[in-house]
């Protein structure tokens, strides 16, 4: 299992938000591409970014920050979410050097797009799931739908996606401990590799998620607790490498 270090921008910096508050920030860098690079030397092997604007908006914002960290950190894979709406969308931050595109919104929105993202950029896409009480959430989690995440996360599976990115809203940037058992359901329940995110707070919640009842777990993304100093990046990582030796 390997931990993923989230950069969330807005307005071209690297923040962190309560629960996908907006209004709820706290700015921990005015240069992302630094911040990238500070991950990448503690020993990340990807990294997970969010247009915040963009998955408000509907369309890229922080491009130019995205841009500077794809230069400043081409060694290690990038994948990106937020205001992913058009395969032209998904062209263009390939080009500029990311790794994976993650649909949001507009896979609950246009199902259909998923299957014809993965046709055409095959083993690029990601799909980001992000629930409120098992409900599907989108538009920046500004709006809850009907949608199960269990239902939509197999239907994608179908459509050929690289992974499944899961997120606990109630979670997200609270420090309190991840959805354990939520990521476990999903991981068991579909072959399509897992990413667990949202509520990570120290070395105790990788511990949890490698004892968990599951190989289909790929990663973790982690915000807050490593801007805050509640979890050490290269010793969580380290964990998680010797947990997965013994296994």
């Amino acid at each position: 299992m390997i931990l993923i270090p989230a950069i969330d921008l807005k307005a071209g910096q690297c923040v962190r938000l309560r629960q996908g508050r907006m209004d709820d920030d706290t700015v921990f860098s005015n240069d992302p591409a630094a911040m990238a690079q500070r991950w990448r030397d503690e020993g990340a092997r990807r990294l997970h970014l969010v247009d915040l604007n963009g998955a408000f908006v509907g369309k890229p914002v922080n491009g130019e920050a995205i841009a500077a960290i794809c230069e400043a950190c081409p060694d290690i894979p990038v994948q990106l979410g937020g205001g992913i709406r058009n395969e032209k969308t998904i062209e263009a931050y390939l080009n500029i050097g990311v790794n994976y595109c993650i649909i949001g919104t507009q896979a609950v929105r246009e199902p259909d797009f998923v299957a014809r993202a993965c046709r055409e950029f095959p083993g690029q896409i990601i799909v980001g799931l992000d629930a409120k009480e098992g409900l599907v959430a989108v538009n920046g989690w500004a709006e809850v739908t009907e949608y199960q995440v269990m239902e939509l996360a197999k239907r994608f599976e179908d459509d050929g996606i690289s992974a499944i990115i899961y997120t606990d809203i109630g979670c997200d940037g609270m420090l309190q401990g991840l959805n354990i058992d939520a990521t476990v359901a999903l991981a068991e329940a579909i072959e399509t590799p897992v990413v667990a995110s949202g509520g990570i707070t120290d070395i105790n919640d990788i511990q949890a998620l490698c004892d968990a009842p599951s190989n289909n777990i790929l990663g973790a993304i982690t915000g807050r607790a490593i801007y805050e100093g509640t979890l050490d990046l290269a010793a969580g990582q380290k964990l998680a490498d010797s947990i997965a030796g013994q296994g």
